[in-house]
């Protein structure tokens, strides 16, 4: 039979109120994690005077106002904002952000080889136009991203693009997609997604000729909008 013993409110309200209680407060604190413990019958996992009495345990008010605000936007300690303050995962909550006009454009690489590039380019593979279903492959691609990256939201496109060329210097189709929507989330993933279903279907038309054709340099090439800006990617 576990017995607990309760503080009343007003015995609380005396002690914490009083006119010396500036001077007490620690005591008072001390006293309340031993009534905690007798209630329990282990002692709290932290102990609160301990954290009054250790400056570097108290956050000043503009640290606090950043914290709030950081918060309030989902943000976790570490900066990443798909991890929550636990380290689980979590879907960013953005009902706070700022609706903004944003773009972002992507890259990558299919190196198909001298022999599937001529087939290619002379339109002469088994499953018909490469380019022309590579691109409708990646435009599709982009509108279904949230349904493909599981934190990814579910985002109204207004716009995306996929362009795909052909390389005879080293082979290959170079491939670039754009995303733009006005929202309160970036479309770098819509643009990276455009690409690589881009770059897969580019395989899975091919494949049949050949299976050295490699999928390469999937990168983010160029954003902007959104509280952190414009971003570019530095030529090399």
């Amino acid at each position: 039979m576990v017995i607990c013993r309760f503080v009343s409110r007003s015995s609380w309200s005396r002690r914490f109120f009083s006119s010396d209680a500036g001077h007490h407060v620690a005591n008072a604190i001390a006293e309340l994690n031993k009534e905690m413990e007798s209630v329990f019958g282990e002692p709290p996992a932290s102990s609160l005077a301990g954290s009054m009495d250790n400056p570097a345990m108290t956050m000043n008010f503009k640290d606090s106002q950043i914290r709030a605000k950081d918060f309030a936007e989902n943000k976790s300690v570490s900066g990443l904002t798909h991890v929550g303050s636990k380290g689980e995962a979590q879907m960013v909550d953005v009902t706070l952000k700022e609706v903004s006009k944003r773009v972002a454009v992507a890259s990558c690489k299919v190196i198909l080889g001298r022999e599937v590039f001529d087939l290619v380019s002379s339109n002469q593979m088994g499953k018909g136009d490469v380019l022309s279903v590579a691109k409708i492959a990646g435009i599709c691609g982009a509108k279904q991203t949230s349904n493909l990256i599981p934190l990814c939201h579910n985002i109204s496109l207004s716009h995306v693009c996929v362009d795909l060329s052909l390389n005879p210097h080293d082979f290959s189709i170079d491939i670039e997609g754009e995303a733009a929507s006005t929202g309160k989330t970036g479309v770098e993933m819509e643009a990276l997604t455009a690409v690589t279903v881009a770059g897969l279907t580019v395989y899975d038309m091919c494949k049949a000729a050949s299976k050295h054709i490699l999928i390469t340099n999937v990168q983010l090439e160029h954003k902007t909008g959104g509280k952190s800006g414009d971003w570019s990617r530095k030529k090399t």
